[in-house]
């Protein structure tokens, strides 16, 4: 690893954590009670695989991140792809609700969500490391 590499060591714990307790009790609470988690948030009826994947996915994030917790250089990866995946469904699917009006107001909750995790990957992501050629770490 390079010497002057900057490590948040400390940002790269807490999004673990965040990640350990937010998608994974969401995640969770998705797959065993799927009509609370509808009702809490207001959302429409949604088809029971689909909505399996979306808590599974999550409860995966969780899990990874626990062993982030012991190698956070090594699972940094799980970081990114929650970066790049809520960043990606902000300019897909958000930015053209709102340009059509659309925007159901039950969605925002999950935009503040989001923003919060895409800040503080942002903040914890050693991207000169991510993106250093292997040689080179």
């Amino acid at each position: 690893m390079p010497k002057d590499l900057k490590v948040r060591w400390g940002w790269l714990k807490v999004m673990y954590i965040y990640t350990i307790v937010g998608a994974g009790g969401f995640g969770l609470g998705c797959i065993v009670s799927p009509n609370i988690m509808q009702a809490v948030f207001r959302w429409p009826s949604q088809d029971p695989i689909v909505f399996g994947v979306f808590g599974s996915v999550y409860v995966a994030f969780a899990l990874l991140s626990i062993l982030g917790l012991r190698s956070p250089l090594k699972f940094v990866p799980v970081l990114l792809l929650q970066l790049t995946y809520k960043a990606v469904w902000f300019i897909g699917v958000l930015v053209p609700l709102l340009v059509l009006g659309e925007f159901p107001m039950y969605a925002l909750l999950h935009v503040v969500i989001f923003a919060s995790y895409i800040v503080g990957d942002l903040i914890a992501i050693p991207f000169p490391y991510v993106f250093a050629k292997q040689s080179d770490r």
